[in-house]
């Protein structure tokens, strides 16, 4: 682990501790929360921040907020400004700035990774707790390599089979999380309308049911199947997922994904509600003994 601190009494001074596993993105946003609150406990204005590193209000606005990376002048000149003069203490945010700074393993995928979903990989890569909800598809952290090929086709059909294949190596490789030493926990509620669409044809839906119920023996998975009998439901808007992580730092994160872009919702209210559709989901769905039961019932039609 790293970590990076500043001395004193307050609860804003407690180290940021970030595991291992835990990549560029969160780290830029522990780094930034810490800053943050040195400024904050200074009684510095963001404004004034600019200042000191030659920048504007708006530039320490998206560095405490982890949308940007840091350069190490900046980083320095921004300790210096907080009191933070001890020299270990200097160095330890520098090692994390350099960690932050790193590309995350999506970074040879950017060629197919729109922007807007690089960052959410990175949310994904970092959370302790992945929570969800899908409508249309088999979430992407489930899905095998066939079925993948078939969704990501719909969208991409016209593209070649390279960059095709590259697509799905991605949503493959994002899997590694839930079989890593610290994988996190993942709880996810299905849609029954999702099982009866053959996108590839019978055997791969086939396949992809044996698939969930392979995966869904993991300790840390939890799968859902929303039955058609419950009819009307809290999610009918469409699909989310809700990132928790294990640094007190970073609040909750709602992720939406649109066709073209996506939103990330932090506001305490936002959350409270997604939360509550994800709990009264979680009680509308069939148990995870059921759904196994339902699944396995499924193999008999394809």
């Amino acid at each position: 682990m790293i970590t990076a601190r500043h001395d004193g009494n307050d609860a804003a001074d407690e180290p940021v501790v970030v595991p291992l596993r835990q990549g560029p993105t969160v780290l830029r946003i522990a780094l930034g929360g810490q800053l943050r609150q040195l400024r904050e406990r200074c009684g510095i204005s963001r404004e004034a921040a600019g200042d000191a590193i030659r920048g504007s209000h708006a530039k320490i606005s998206r560095l405490e907020l982890g949308q940007v990376g840091f350069k190490q002048r900046d980083l320095l000149d921004l300790l210096t400004l907080y009191g933070v003069t001890d020299p270990d203490e200097r160095a330890s945010f520098v090692a994390l700035a350099r960690r932050a700074n790193t590309p995350g393993w999506w970074h040879r995928y950017s060629d197919v990774l729109p922007t807007w979903f690089q960052t959410y990989l990175g949310l994904e890569q970092a959370a302790a707790v992945i929570r969800g909800y899908e409508a249309q598809f088999v979430p992407g952290l489930l899905q095998t390599g066939n079925y993948a090929r078939a969704v990501i086709q719909l969208a991409h059909g016209d593209e070649p089979d390279e960059e095709i294949q590259r697509r799905v190596a991605l949503r493959i490789e994002r899997q590694k999380i839930l079989t890593h030493p610290d994988a996190p926990t993942v709880w996810l509620v299905i849609d029954e309308a999702v099982l009866h669409r053959p996108y590839g044809g019978p055997a791969v839906l086939r396949g992809q049911i044996e698939h969930l119920l392979q995966v869904g023996e993991l300790a840390t998975v939890t799968i859902q199947v929303v039955p058609y009998a419950v009819g009307g439901h809290a999610a009918a808007g469409g699909g989310f997922a809700i990132l928790r992580f294990a640094a007190p730092e970073l609040p909750d994160i709602v992720y939406l994904e649109q066709l073209t872009s996506a939103l990330y919702l932090d506001k305490r209210s936002d959350l409270d509600q997604y939360l509550g559709v994800m709990d009264r989901l979680a009680v509308q769905a069939y148990t995870p003994e059921q759904t196994r039961t339902f699944l396995t019932g499924l193999l008999t039609e394809y």
